[in-house]
Formats: structure tokens, sequence, C-alpha cells
């Protein structure tokens, strides 16, 4: 594995700066959706100075009960398609929307390791979330290499990327 592409704490920083730049230029307010990062893509936003201005909330949502409690994750969905999956993110970015101010939104779920894998669901599986409010969600599937730090690192940063992008339409 080629350890250059794992963001460090800089370049994450400066992705969420990049951001910043973006949604405080236009009054946009941003939340997160987060379950397999645990908070990391909101402390690492939250790390910059004067993000109140233009960060809503974080919520952190582990399990099936707190997927469906604070994002309105159905249960059906779940079952069926599991929480690693395409249905369950969009699900996730919809309902952080609805619980929040903000007007962009980024979810993520996946399987970090080292363990939790399946060959259908492999560890480094990651479904991201993006979606603007009273727009439509745009979910993409990842599949990141490294163990447990490194697939979340590489999670931030692709959600980030996303966010810039969005947030920049």
């Amino acid at each position: 594995m080629d350890t250059t592409l794992i963001p460090d704490d800089a370049a994450l920083a400066a992705q969420g700066r990049a951001l910043a730049e973006i949604l405080l230029a236009r009054r946009q307010l941003v939340c997160t959706a987060e379950s397999c990062t645990g908070g990391w893509i909101a402390k690492t936003l939250t790390d910059i100075p004067g993000s109140s201005a233009w960060f809503d909330c974080g919520m952190v949502a582990y399990s099936y009960e707190a997927k469906q409690a604070m994002l309105g994750v159905r249960p059906q969905t779940l079952e069926k398609e599991g929480a690693v999956s395409r249905e369950t993110v969009i699900e996730m970015v919809s309902g952080a929307l609805v619980h929040s101010a903000a007007t962009l939104a980024v979810a993520v779920t996946g399987i970090a390791g080292p363990g939790g894998g399946t060959p259908e669901k492999p560890v480094g599986t990651v479904w991201i979330g993006w979606k603007r409010r009273g727009g439509y969600p745009r979910a993409e599937v990842f599949h990141f290499d490294g163990d447990r730090e490194a697939v979340r690192r590489q999670t931030i940063a692709a959600a980030l990327r996303g966010l810039v992008a969005l947030a920049g339409d």
C-alpha cells in the first residue's frame, strides 16, 4: 500500500480550511452524520477557529438504534441493506438535514476494521453521502486500503472533497 495516499493531520486541516472559506463566503452551514469516523470529520472542521459561523452540528451514530433515532434511518433499510449501504447513507445524510439547520450535509458509514468485513463488504468499504437542503442526495462507495486509522483518514478526506465540490456548486 502506498502510504503517501493517506492524508496526515495537516492535509485534513487544509481541506477543512478550504471548505470553511467557501461556506463562509456563501453563508452556508454544514452538518455531519458519522458512523465509522466517530466524529472525526466534525473534529477536523471544529478545530478551525471561527467554525461556529459555518458548522451547525455533528451526529455520531454507530448502532442501528442510533441511526434510527438520530437520523431517521428506517429499520427496514438496515435489516434489508445493512448499515454499510447506499440506501443507509442516503437516509443518514437526509436525516442529518432534517435534524439540523444546515444547508449541506455529509454522512459516512463503513467498515474501518480490523474486523467486521465480509466477502461482499470487506474491511475498507465505505459509503459516503452528500446532500444540499432541497436537493437530491449523492452517494459513492469507496474501497480504502490500510489499517483502521488509514481507512478513517481516507474517508475524512473523501468526505471533505465532496463537501467542497457541493458547496462550490
